[in-house]
C-alpha cells in the first residue's frame, strides 16, 4: 500500500434482498478501511437519463408531473432510466424524450453524469443537451399521464434552479452544464 494511503473497503459477500423490474436492494458483507467487519445495504440501478432539450429561440422543454416518492409535482427535464432495451444512455435519452415529449432530435451532446445518493445507490444519471428539434407525438405510461409539458426560457429555468423550484438532481445539474457549456461556446441552439 502506498504511504499514507487508508486500505479500501473489501467485500466478502454480496446477497440480493429484493428485485423489481427498476431495482435491486443488495445486502453485502465488508470489512471497512478501518477493517471492522459490517454489513452495507444499499439499492443497485440501471442508471437513468435526463435531456435538456433547447430549440432555437433558446426555449427549453420542461415537465411537471406527479412525483410519487417525494409526495408533490415538480419540476424536471424530460428524464427516465435506461432500460434492458437501450443499448446505452444516448439510446435511452433518445427514447425517454419522444415518449415524454415528443420530441426528437438530430443534434445531441453528452453533458456528463451525477450521482445522486451515493451512500445509499449507485444511481448514475447521464445528462445529455439536445438541439435540432422537431415534435410528434408522445406515448406516455400509465404513471405518467399527469405529465404537462411546458417550453420556458432558459434563463427562466435556470432561475427555477437557484430558487428551488427545480429540485431533481439530474434536471438541476443537466441546466447547469448545459449553461456552462453555451456560456463558454457562445451557442444559441
Amino acid at each position: 500500500m502506498e504511504p499514507g494511503r487508508l486500505p479500501e473497503w473489501r467485500t466478502l459477500g454480496t446477497s440480493t434482498v429484493r428485485v423489481t423490474p427498476w431495482f435491486e436492494v443488495r445486502q453485502d458483507e465488508v470489512v471497512r478501511p478501518d477493517g471492522v467487519p459490517d454489513t452495507y445495504h444499499h439499492v443497485r440501478s440501471p442508471g437513468a437519463v435526463s435531456v435538456v432539450a433547447l430549440d432555437r429561440e433558446r426555449l427549453v422543454a420542461v415537465t411537471r408531473q406527479w412525483i410519487y416518492t417525494h409526495g408533490s409535482r415538480q419540476w424536471r427535464l424530460p428524464s427516465g432510466a435506461i432500460e434492458r432495451r437501450d443499448t446505452g444512455p444516448r439510446a435511452a435519452a433518445e427514447r425517454e424524450l419522444v415518449e415524454e415529449t415528443g420530441i426528437s432530435a438530430t443534434d445531441w451532446v453528452e453533458l456528463g453524469r451525477v450521482n445522486g445518493a451515493d451512500s445509499f445507490t449507485n444511481h448514475v444519471d447521464h445528462l445529455f443537451l439536445a438541439t435540432g428539434l422537431s415534435v410528434g407525438a408522445t406515448s406516455l405510461e400509465g404513471g405518467e399521464a399527469d405529465l404537462e409539458l411546458s417550453w420556458m426560457p432558459f434563463d427562466r429555468v435556470l432561475g427555477m434552479v437557484l430558487s428551488g423550484e427545480v429540485r431533481h438532481a439530474g434536471s438541476v445539474t443537466g441546466l447547469l452544464l448545459a449553461a456552462a457549456r453555451l456560456g463558454a461556446d457562445g451557442a444559441g441552439g
